[in-house]
């Protein structure tokens, strides 16, 4: 008897262990479905774009965006941030290197197509430009946040000076260590800007709408003929005031008014105007007379330069998600438009593809691929093309090839 039931008691044991480990295993599994969602997938190409010709380098990437073609066009800052060892050509003091000129094209096979811009006859080139849209003519817009840039520029697609809209230098005052001007702009000046971040023109209206900026606090909108201006506004709609802030805190009743710099404002296609208050770690959405319709946060305890860098819809007719450029973070976040809630992100610190230092703006081509340029010492534009819809962690890191399948 003694053996039977020394036979039943460690059969029990057994069994109990076992049910434990099922229920640890179950755990686990259901852990590990909270930790992931279903939403966009991509991975990183790098091979894409190809090598650039005439020992070309990029300066720091600080605008890009895809037009009807697929055709990719980026606009950086060519030898004026290189370093004196990246640029002997241009120095004559080595074969190697030379900064390739600030506006290039590419096919959607990564082949540079054409290249051009700098300063020109009858036009003011930024003094730090900032920021390319391809509008529904083919016209190519430029903006810039340098101590001189109150100003913005369009051309045709092959470079021939079409318009200037604002007067270079208007704001420009003492600047701080890193060039920024260190007074107020007037976000209420009906005739020059503030240095403007980003353009995104509207075809239905024909309106520029213009993230104004880095001095200025404000969404400005132009006729995009003849530049006049149609109207403008600050956060939640209000008038803008160009007063200080001070620093940025987390915890603080969210800010009334833009905090520099206003980095984003692109249309959505059912007419909503998504704007990146970049310092204040939010998305804020109007409709297009800028009434005030919600705001997200996203990474809301970033500092210095913010989380909210720049925005791309995704292609569904819906355009169900964001796809949001977090500079600080070396991160893209997915979120759902209608909630701005974050998905998932992809992306991490780094100088290997896949990974970013200051990632700086975001566009997307008929297929539904992303393409983002780096600014600071990042100085690189890279493909992530798009792999459906499936399941994704919550934060995916390095989207190396293969690694979303």
């Amino acid at each position: 008897m003694t053996k039977r039931n020394m036979l039943v008691a460690a059969m029990f044991i057994l069994v109990l262990g076992a049910l434990g480990v099922t229920q640890v295993v179950l755990q686990q599994a259901v852990e590990a479905q909270g930790d992931t969602v279903s939403a966009p997938r991509f991975e990183v190409d790098p091979f894409w774009p190809k090598p650039l010709p005439n020992h070309w380098v990029l300066g720091s990437a600080i605008g890009v965006w895809v037009d009807e073609r697929d055709h990719v066009w980026i606009i950086h800052r060519s030898s004026a941030t290189l370093a004196d060892q990246e640029k002997g050509l241009d120095l004559q003091t080595a074969e190697c290197c030379a900064g390739a000129p600030p506006v290039l094209e590419f096919d959607p096979d990564g082949n540079l197509v054409q290249s051009w811009g700098g300063p020109g006859e009858g036009y003011d080139w930024p003094q730090s430009n900032h920021g390319i849209f391809i509008d529904h003519m083919g016209n190519v817009w430029i903006g810039g946040n340098g101590a001189n840039d109150s100003h913005v520029l369009k051309f045709t697609r092959t470079g021939e000076f079409i318009a200037q809209y604002g007067m270079a230098g208007v704001h420009r005052g003492p600047t701080d260590a890193e060039g920024l001007s260190t007074y107020a702009g007037d976000s209420n000046d009906q005739q020059n800007f503030g240095r403007v971040a980003k353009i995104f023109v509207d075809p239905r209206d024909n309106e520029a709408y213009l993230a104004d900026g880095y001095l200025n606090k404000r969404v400005a909108v132009l006729d995009a003929d003849t530049g006049m201006m149609k109207r403008y506004w600050g956060a939640y709609g209000n008038v803008p005031d160009d007063a200080n802030l001070g620093p940025y805190d987390p915890d603080a009743p969210p800010a009334q008014q833009f905090r520099n710099p206003v980095h984003c404002a692109d249309l959505s296609n059912d007419g909503f105007v998504y704007v990146c208050d970049r310092g204040n770690d939010r998305i804020q959405v109007f409709s297009k007379d800028g009434t005030f319709v919600k705001e997200g946060f996203i990474a809301r305890r970033t500092l210095a330069s913010g989380s909210v860098w720049d925005i791309a819809f995704s292609r569904d007719a819906e355009q169900q998600y964001l796809f949001v450029l977090d500079g600080m973070n070396g991160k893209v976040y997915v979120v759902l438009r209608e909630t701005l809630e974050v998905l998932t992100s992809f992306g991490d610190g780094g100088r290997q593809p896949g990974q970013f230092y200051g990632v700086h703006s975001v566009a997307i081509d008929s297929e539904g691929n992303l393409y983002t340029t780096e600014t600071w010492e990042g100085k690189r534009l890279q493909k992530f093309v798009y792999r459906g819809i499936g399941t994704v962690p919550r934060n995916q890191g390095t989207v190396w090839p293969n690694s979303t399948q």
